[in-house]
C-alpha cells in the first residue's frame, strides 16, 4: 500500500471510530432499520437474478471479507431462493479470475479447487432447479438435512478436510440453541484470521410486534426464535467459552445498518 492509500485508509479507521461512538447516528441507524423492516426491506433484493434476502450494507461487507480472507470453502446454512449461495459463489469466481489475471492466465472454472458448501434442512426443488441452472453452479455443492444433524455435521468436516481457508456464514433456524449448536459443531473449522458471520443477531433489537409469530406460506421454519432466543443470545453463549473469536467491532462501527450487529466473529487463534 502507498503513501497515500495508507492516509486516506487511517483517515477512514478514523472516521469508522468516530461514526460507532455517535450515539445519536446509531439510534438513528436502528430507528430507520425498524421502519424499513416494517416493508420486509430486505426481501427486495437480488443477485445474478436470484432472491438474496439481505441488506446491501451485509452484502458489501460480505464482499469486503471474501477479498480479504480469499477463501477456498464458504460453509453456508440456509438456502432459501439461493441468492446468498450464488452471491458466495460468484466472490470465489472473482477470486480466481483475479488470481489468472494476476498470474497472466487463461481463466478456467472448471480448474477451480474452490467451492461453497450450502447447507439446508429442505432444499424446495424450484429453487434448486434455479441454482443449478445459474452460471456460477459450478462453485456450489448443496447439502440436505439439519445443519446440526450429527450426519450432515460429520459430511461437512469430511468434505472440508480438503481446504485450507474456511469461511462460514450461519443463517438458518434463529433459535438460540440451533445457532449455538451451529457455533460449536463448525468453528474449529474456520480458518485463523477468517469469520463466521452469524446473521439475524438483530432480532434482539426489533420490537416484539417484528418478531414470528408469522403465517406467511413463504416461511419454511417454525419461527419459534424471540429477543433472548436469537442468534444474539447464542453468540454470547458461544463466546463465553470460546476464546478462539472476537467480535469485529469495527465491522459494527462501520456498517451500522446491518441485520448482524455483533455478528461478525473473527477467529483470532
Amino acid at each position: 500500500m502507498n503513501e497515500k492509500n495508507k492516509k486516506f485508509q487511517e483517515e477512514c479507521d478514523k472516521e469508522i471510530l468516530l461514526q460507532g461512538n455517535d450515539l445519536d447516528l446509531k439510534a438513528k441507524s436502528l430507528d430507520w432499520l425498524i421502519t424499513a423492516n416494517n416493508n420486509k426491506y430486505s426481501y427486495h433484493f437480488r443477485w445474478v437474478d436470484r432472491p438474496i434476502i439481505q441488506y446491501p450494507q451485509d452484502i458489501q461487507m460480505m464482499q469486503e471479507l471474501i477479498m480479504k480472507v480469499k477463501p477456498d470453502l464458504i460453509i453456508e446454512t440456509g438456502i432459501a431462493h439461493g441468492g446468498s449461495v450464488i452471491f458466495s459463489a460468484s466472490m470465489l469466481a472473482l477470486l480466481d479470475l483475479q488470481e489468472s489475471i494476476e498470474k497472466n492466465e487463461n481463466y478456467d472454472f472448471s480448474k477451480s479447487k474452490r467451492k461453497v458448501l450450502a447447507i439446508d434442512i429442505d432444499i424446495r426443488e424450484h429453487n434448486k432447479i434455479e441454482i443449478l441452472r445459474n452460471p456460477f453452479s459450478t462453485y456450489i455443492e448443496m447439502l440436505e438435512g439439519s445443519s446440526i444433524g450429527e450426519e450432515v455435521v460429520d459430511e461437512v468436516k469430511k468434505f472440508s478436510g480438503d481446504f485450507k481457508k474456511i469461511m462460514i456464514f450461519l443463517d438458518s433456524n434463529h433459535t438460540h440453541a440451533h445457532v449455538l449448536e451451529e457455533l460449536n459443531a463448525y468453528a474449529e473449522l474456520t480458518s485463523v484470521g477468517s469469520y463466521i458471520v452469524v446473521f439475524d443477531t438483530v432480532i434482539d433489537y426489533l420490537p416484539q410486534e417484528h418478531l414470528p409469530n408469522s403465517s406467511s406460506p413463504s416461511i419454511a421454519e417454525a419461527r419459534t426464535y424471540a429477543k433472548g432466543n436469537s442468534p444474539m443470545s447464542a453468540v454470547k453463549e458461544f463466546l463465553k467459552t470460546n476464546s478462539n473469536f472476537e467480535i469485529d467491532k469495527t465491522i459494527d462501527n462501520k456498517l451500522l445498518i446491518s441485520v448482524a450487529p455483533e455478528g461478525y466473529l473473527r477467529r483470532v487463534k
